[in-house]
């Protein structure tokens, strides 16, 4: 039935900020454009959508990741939506190959971690949970 994860979308309000900011976590920019007209309004179920996006690329990965700017209709923000325990998609977890590094060139770029990094006993995985632009609750995992 279904064959893999094609991509995964966020709506977002400074499309470029947003897009700056995976990008100098390694992704590249594989096709940018408008979204308008009938059928995307159809799609979405929205009236009179005008849109804008970026779709983004990790090497050698199927899954890309799609950031979704609305003109229109406008889209709200919800100061609760990226808690960890609301009901609904979470967070994006991204494997790196040494955690340690990953967070202090992130410290570096101002990102404020929400705790140290901690390892879950039973697979030995190391993760730490941080806010990215807007919002975007994001979580480094390193395995074994």
């Amino acid at each position: 039935m279904f064959k893999g994860i094609d991509h995964i979308n966020i709506v977002v309000s400074d499309l470029e900020k947003v897009k700056e900011f995976f990008v100098s976590c390694g992704f590249t920019v594989e096709h940018e454009g408008n979204l308008e007209g009938g059928w995307i309004s159809d799609i979405v179920g929205l009236k009179d959508v005008r849109a804008r996006y970026s779709k983004l690329a990790l090497p050698g990965l199927a899954t890309k990741l799609e950031l979704v700017t609305y003109i229109s209709p406008s889209s709200e923000h919800d100061p609760i939506v990226s808690k960890a325990n609301q009901l609904g998609f979470r967070h994006l977890a991204f494997e790196v190959e040494d955690i340690d590094d990953v967070v202090a060139t992130l410290t570096g770029r101002g990102i404020e971690f929400m705790s140290q990094v901690h390892t879950y006993e039973p697979t030995q995985k190391r993760l730490v949970y941080f806010y990215g632009p807007e919002g975007i609750l994001l979580e480094l995992a390193q395995y074994g």
